[in-house]
């Protein structure tokens, strides 16, 4: 049974969202959950507010997630993060070959002990990455393929590399120029093998 609604008089629409956008940030950085859109939903029941009031959308939430990281979390997560792009360096450097991009919550920033490396490759085939990683004697499994509009991914490979959760995504190479877009319409921010390794030489500074 839905959850009654309450003190919703109270709450403007702005003030609503913004309390969906720390509570989901809450429940990103400290059950786990991945999926924005899982996590502001959930946020939304857990604090009795309706649908009408409108959810926040992801950058607010990343945000929100930002500072719940820098107030609770300001010793673990640098550490972590710093340990999952150097994990992820390594996997752009193995799949070379592939046209392998950086893209998601290690890339902006806000990964924490739950997030997954999140990698983009294109190939003339998806079956091409699956001997390659059959034939390192890298083990995978196969994800389900995400819904998205236009042409999507050709295979999702879930794999578990230095003990880090890695998710590759493999595209045609012909789509490579297209870019992932965010729901903004902003093309996903993303990096190869020398500008993630600038990154961390910087870092070390």
């Amino acid at each position: 049974m839905p959850r009654k609604p309450r003190n919703v008089r109270s709450r403007t629409p702005d003030n609503a969202r913004l309390e969906i956008a720390h509570a989901a940030a809450r429940l990103i950085a400290e059950d786990g959950i991945t999926d924005y859109g899982m996590a502001k939903r959930k946020a939304a029941y857990q604090l009795g507010l309706p649908e009408h009031y409108g959810l926040p959308n992801n950058d607010e939430v990343g945000e929100a997630l930002r500072a719940y990281q820098a107030l609770y979390q300001d010793e673990d997560q640098p550490a972590q993060l710093n340990e999952l792009r150097h994990i992820a360096l390594d996997v752009l450097r193995c799949l070379a070959s592939f046209s392998p991009y950086l893209v998601g919550a290690v890339l902006d920033g806000t990964a924490g002990r739950f997030s997954a490396i999140e990698i983009e490759a294109f190939a003339e085939s998806a079956k091409d990455v699956e001997l390659f990683l059959l034939n390192r004697n890298i083990d995978f499994q196969h994800a389900r393929l995400p819904r998205t509009p236009g042409e999507g991914p050709e295979a999702v490979f879930e794999l578990d590399w230095d003990d880090a959760p890695v998710r590759l995504t493999v595209y045609h190479s012909l789509a490579e120029r297209a870019r992932t877009r965010l729901r903004t319409g902003k093309p996903a921010p993303r990096v190869r093998e020398t500008a993630l390794a600038a990154m961390l030489a910087e870092q070390s500074e």
